[in-house]
């Protein structure tokens, strides 16, 4: 894609990254982390601190790892079904770099960690297309077109 400002090479990560990251501890329960999930309508979680992050726990963790299996989310704790590998780009990369990352490792979201390493922020793919898809002119233009009746 081109530089201009709205492709994904002219936009950094820190113009579409969430900065209110919510974190659950390793030692919580699985239900109290879906129960946050739900609670602030997100389908993963950080897990650890904004320090030391390690791992994420995701609805899809939850899903195959504890509701497949019959275990009681009352009774597991989030380290045993969260994910351990954690993705992470910089502020300062480009949009296209942290979707590269996101295909490369088969991943919906990303850690956004500043120099120290510390988690400043967190990218979804749902982050992405809102800025991609919605604010772009020619996708807006499509939608006007559909819904504004002919002139």
């Amino acid at each position: 894609m081109s530089d201009s400002a709205g492709a994904p090479d002219g936009i950094r990560v820190s113009d579409v990254m969430a900065t209110d990251v919510e974190f659950i501890a390793a030692e919580a329960t699985v239900q109290e982390a879906a129960t946050l999930m739900g609670e602030i309508e997100v389908g993963a979680l950080p897990v650890g601190a904004s320090e030391r992050i390690e791992g994420v726990v995701t609805d899809r963790d939850i899903l195959y790892r504890l509701v497949a299996r019959g275990r009681d989310p009352a009774g597991v704790r989030v380290r045993e079904v969260m994910s351990r590998s954690v993705v992470s780009c910089r502020p300062t990369d480009t949009v296209r770099a942290a979707m590269d990352l996101m295909a490369a490792n088969h991943v919906r979201r990303l850690a956004v960690t500043g120099e120290g390493g510390a988690v400043v922020g967190w990218l979804t793919l749902a982050d992405l297309s809102r800025r991609l898809l919605v604010d772009e002119a020619p996708v807006q233009a499509a939608l006007r077109a559909l819904t504004e009746p002919p002139a």
